[in-house]
């Protein structure tokens, strides 16, 4: 049996965020190495961890896995998230890339100078493009696709929160996800992972911002 997953990111959401979520709804643990200086990045490039000289990484199984779509991908395969024929998974993925996509929006608003039209756009797309999606899909099923859990559910949950955050009264329009998030919110491994002191990450700061920058010597995006 091979020894407990790695996660090495800094200390706050960005692209690692969706791999905690999936990890903990797996019930997976997890040992996670913060980013705090240019010289533990710089370390990883010379090891040859990085394939791509980017982060998130991932130690399962004795492999090094970036890019953040190919991890969930493993674990959802791994963990009986994924789908259970080639039909059903490439519903997930696609569900999953369009929700990547819009947390990723969010994901960016850190680094820009002046939130306020980013933030008109994120909520037009997720009105427009985004909920009406997952409004539809979950207009009689419990689950996105082929009524079991999935990666793209845990996405979809991830992303509600997200949202909620930004805009509280988005989903007064999508009663179907808002119950599913009500669901979904009651799963004991869920539940735990919403908790004070648990390894969710809290919406990023200056801190973040400044640590991200710092360790890729970056002066603005």
């Amino acid at each position: 049996m091979s020894g407990k997953v790695t996660l090495t990111y800094f200390n706050g959401r960005g692209k690692m965020e969706s791999i905690r979520w999936l990890l903990t709804v797996a019930e997976v643990e997890f040992d996670e190495v913060f980013l705090t200086t240019r010289e533990q990045y710089l370390k990883l490039l010379n090891d040859g961890a990085l394939m791509f000289q980017q982060v998130p990484l991932v130690e399962i199984d004795g492999l090094k896995l970036i890019q953040t779509k190919a991890i969930l991908q493993y674990i959802a395969e791994k963990y009986n998230l994924h789908g259970k024929d080639i039909k059903d998974r490439v519903m997930v993925n696609m569900y999953s890339e369009g929700l990547t996509d819009l947390m990723e929006l969010i994901m960016m608003l850190p680094f820009v100078p002046d939130p306020k039209p980013k933030l008109d756009n994120i909520q037009t797309k997720a009105k427009e493009r985004y909920m009406p999606v997952f409004e539809k899909a979950l207009s009689g099923p419990v689950y996105l696709v082929g009524g079991k859990l999935s990666l793209a559910d845990v996405l979809l949950l991830e992303a509600t929160l997200m949202l909620e955050e930004k805009f509280p009264e988005i989903l007064a329009d999508f009663p179907n996800v808002k119950s599913f998030q009500g669901r979904m919110t009651r799963v004991p491994a869920i539940s735990r992972f919403l908790q004070p002191g648990s390894k969710r990450k809290q919406q990023p700061d200056d801190h973040y911002k400044n640590t991200v920058m710092k360790v890729f010597n970056m002066t603005s995006l």
